[in-house]
Parts: structure tokens; sequence; C-alpha cells
């Protein structure tokens, strides 16, 4: 028997469009009950800061055919049959390869990717008009074991402070699961491994300042009961969850900006794809006009020029990078022998 199918008329910016909507009634979360034509309706309502946010960008999407209990897959380039109003953009990968890649530009965009059984939304840290220099500084604050949530709420303001001193103004948001995303926009004057070493730069001066609260160690066995500072979150094709992008957990959370005075009092579970409505309703996008007051990470590149003279060198890059100029070699420190490191 044929699927139940739907069709959704969603308003763009230039007129409406009719999207079909294949399977409305399954439970993508099974546990609060939430169904694809409710996830649907979700993106339209958020659609606004959820463009701002996330627009006009390469973006990754995180597929789920079966809801959060099926295994999760990849969407990078345009499917066949993408239809004419999500965009794509030619993007260079880490291993030199060049490809489309999506680009969502309007709600109507946002709803077929939801038709596409899209939960998780991945955009890159540049434009579409310029996917080469990302316009965001991002640091991600992932609890690790020992640690959580609250943990890395002290450090996030300590970081507001380090970016401050940089001349970046700094924004925040949950990231849906246990950490923080702290991001600060730049102009778009440098590449991808410039920006990485603007991020270390920042993540080292925080970690002299809280050295037992944060950590930069790479190595898990390294990094103790701390919050590491995920600085290869700012590598070209390696992302986080956006801004208002649902997560693949049982409560269906999403990732949510928060104004820097809420953040100590913030329950990331309270904010999911069935109270973000409300919430935009009633206290806005803490977001909003965030590149305006976009800065530059001169500072920040001095500070990694002098950590760099005092012995503070480049740091590992993710397994699937290519062998790094100046990188450490990848090996963990307790497999340390002589045939494998020199130091």
């Amino acid at each position: 028997m044929a699927s139940q199918r739907v069709t959704l008329t969603v308003a763009d910016q230039d007129g409406e469009r009719e999207v079909v909507l294949s399977s409305p009634d399954k439970a993508v979360w099974p546990e609060p009950g939430i169904t694809k034509a409710e996830l649907a309706e979700y993106f339209q309502l958020v659609s606004g800061p959820f463009l701002e946010a996330n627009g006009n960008r390469p973006v990754s999407l995180q597929r789920f055919r079966d809801g959060i209990g099926s295994e999760g897959f990849f969407s990078k380039n345009p499917p066949k049959g993408t239809p004419d109003y999500v965009d794509a953009v030619m993007v260079t990968y880490n291993s030199g390869r060049q490809h489309p890649q999506i680009v969502l530009n309007r709600p109507s965009a946002i709803v077929w990717a939801a038709q596409m059984n899209t939960i998780v939304f991945h955009p890159w840290a540049s434009l579409a008009t310029d996917p080469d220099n990302p316009v965001e500084l991002r640091i991600d604050l992932d609890p690790q074991p020992g640690t959580d949530f609250d943990d890395a709420i002290a450090p996030a303001h300590a970081l507001r402070e380090v970016l401050s001193e940089a001349g970046l103004e700094a924004f925040v948001k949950t990231s849906g699961n246990r950490g923080l995303h702290v991001f600060a926009p730049i102009e778009p004057t440098h590449e991808f491994l410039d920006v990485r070493h603007a991020v270390i730069a920042a993540g080292r001066e925080l970690e002299r300042r809280m050295p037992d609260q944060v950590t930069m160690n790479w190595w898990k066995e390294e990094r103790g009961e701390r919050i590491f500072i995920d600085f290869n979150q700012a590598n070209r094709d390696r992302t986080m969850a956006g801004a208002y992008s649902p997560r693949a957990l049982a409560a269906a959370t999403v990732s949510t900006p928060v104004r820097w005075e809420e953040l100590d009092g913030v329950d990331p579970v309270r904010f999911t794809v069935r109270s973000i409505p409300k919430r935009l309703a009633e206290v806005g996008d803490p977001w909003a006009g965030m590149h305006e007051s976009a800065g530059r990470i001169d500072t920040l590149l001095e500070w990694w020029e002098r950590d760099r003279e005092n012995g503070l060198g480049e740091l590992p890059f993710p397994p699937e990078f290519p062998k790094m100029p100046g990188e450490p070699p990848r090996v963990q420190p307790s497999k340390k022998v002589a045939a494998n490191w020199d130091e």
C-alpha cells in the first residue's frame, strides 16, 4: 500500500510553494510522539532565525529514514530529484576534491529537508558566496566523562572574556546535547586553517586561566574530568549542529541560542521542537543581527604566533585529514615509542 502523502503550502520570501510530505504521521521522536508533520511545522515556525543562522551556507543533512531509532547518514551533495528551490554551491574538501553541496535559502527548502528525513543540520562556518573564508569563529565546549552541562557554563563565560580581549563579540548556544557552542562573528578575511589557529590561541588562553576545568588535550586519555575545547571543529568541512537544529535524541532537544545573562539558569532539556516556537515568540532570537558585529582575528593570530615562538606549535588534526605541516605524530601518548614518535 502506498504511503500517505500530504501537500504543504510553504510561505517563501518570493511567494508560496507546495512541498509534498510523505508519511506525515511517522514518529520521528517516539517518546514525545513528535511526527514528521510536526517537524515540518516546526521548521516553518522557526524558519526566520533558522535561515539567519544556517542559510546561504554549505550544509550537511543528517538523515534518519525511520526516526531517531534508525541509523543516521549524512547527505552533503544534492540528491537526485532535488527541487530547484534548493540551492547548491561548489566547495573544496580537505582532500582537494570539489563537489556541490546543499544550500538552504528559503523555508520550502528546510521543509524539503524534513521530507528527506533530515533531523540535524550541520552548516559550514562560511557562506555559499565565499565558502573558503569563514564568517564565524566557533568553539565547542565538550563535557568529558565525569562532567556535565553545568560544568561548561563557567568556561563559557570565561571564554567570552578571552574573546572580548581579542576584540570579538561572543554568542552562545546549547548544543542540544551536553555541551555549549560559543560563536564569534568574524570578517571573512582568513581561510579555515588560520581560523583554526585563532581558535587554538583562544583555547590555550582559556586553558591557562582555568587549567583544572578545561583542556586542549586532543587525546581522550589525557583530558581527565574537564571540559574539552574542541579546536578541530574549526576545520574545513567539520561542523556542529546549527542554531535551532533539532538533535536525534529521545527528548527532541534543539540546539538553542541563549542570552549570556540567562546562561547560568539554563536547562538545555527544556529546549525542544515543541517549546522553541513559543520561546521565540516570547523572548525573540538572541542571535538576531549577530553578524552586524563581525570582528577580526588579528589579535588571536598574534597570540598564536607568540605561543608558537614559545614552543606551543600545531596540534593534531582529525584522522580523516591529510598529514598537515608541523602536526605532531598521530599516536596517542600511551603508545609513544621510538618507532612511531619523534620529538
